[in-house]
């Protein structure tokens, strides 16, 4: 019994005195190191983490050279950020390149697995920059710390009432109804359309294999937006860091 309260109080004293120590290397290591995450500060805050939680389950670690480590690491990283600052080199070799997913409204399949996101990931991604509809899109970016960056079509840029003297009452949105070559029946069905309708339209625009289509949506107007499996007459920009 005697030993336990001896371990808790041991426990809650390194808490106490971790704390501090950790919150004053997160911000010596800068916003950075918080916020943005890159390759390189993601791995340090998993050893900062590991190092600390170690420090505070094991009465048995010894308290002073955690305290050591947690500075040493707090040093390296500084002096690899600013490594990383000073030498473009460095930089890129110790983190992720951008990656385009979406070109004029269509998405690059190949991009997607290289990455391993799925069109799930980035559509939900794009309804958080308020984009509902892939059509709109001129270019989007996977950021080397897994942002999505996205640049709409000039015609689809936001306006102000100053701008067109009008009053926008509706508002861009559609719905996937194929994704990998999979046809989502109910979607048809909510916008009272069938799958003639949807064979006829692929059709029209030249697909006639619905395994073809990599993602194909339908907004409110009954326009089908389509993107192919293999996307071959789309110039990708060069996005580099």
């Amino acid at each position: 019994m005697i030993e336990f309260v001896k371990d808790t109080f041991l426990v809650l004293g390194r808490i106490f005195t971790i704390i501090p120590l950790l919150l004053f290397i997160t911000l010596f290591m800068g916003k950075r190191a918080i916020g943005e995450l890159p390759i390189f500060d993601f791995l340090i805050i998993v050893i900062l983490g590991a190092v600390v939680g170690a420090d505070i389950a094991d009465p048995d670690i010894k308290h002073f050279p955690t305290a050591i480590a947690i500075i040493s690491i707090g040093i390296f990283q500084r002096i690899i950020a600013n490594w990383k600052i000073s030498n473009r080199k460095v930089g890129r070799l110790l983190t992720f390149e951008p990656t385009v997913v979406i070109q004029d409204g269509k998405f690059l399949n190949n991009n997607l697995k290289r990455i391993r996101y799925s069109i799930d990931n980035v559509l939900q991604m794009l309804r958080e920059k308020n984009v509902f509809d892939i059509s709109e899109v001129e270019t989007a970016i996977i950021e080397p710390n897994g942002a999505l960056s996205v640049l709409k079509k000039t015609q689809k840029h936001p306006v102000t009432l100053e701008d067109m003297n009008i009053i926008k009452t509706t508002s861009t949105i559609s719905f996937p109804i194929i994704i990998e070559g999979t046809m989502y029946s109910s979607v048809l069905k909510d916008l009272n359309l069938d799958e003639a309708w949807l064979q006829q339209q692929l059709i029209h625009q030249g697909v006639s294999d619905i395994k073809k289509v990599f993602f194909a949506s339908i907004n409110r107007k009954n326009q089908l937006h389509i993107s192919l499996k293999d996307e071959n007459n789309i110039t990708v920009p060069p996005i580099k860091h």
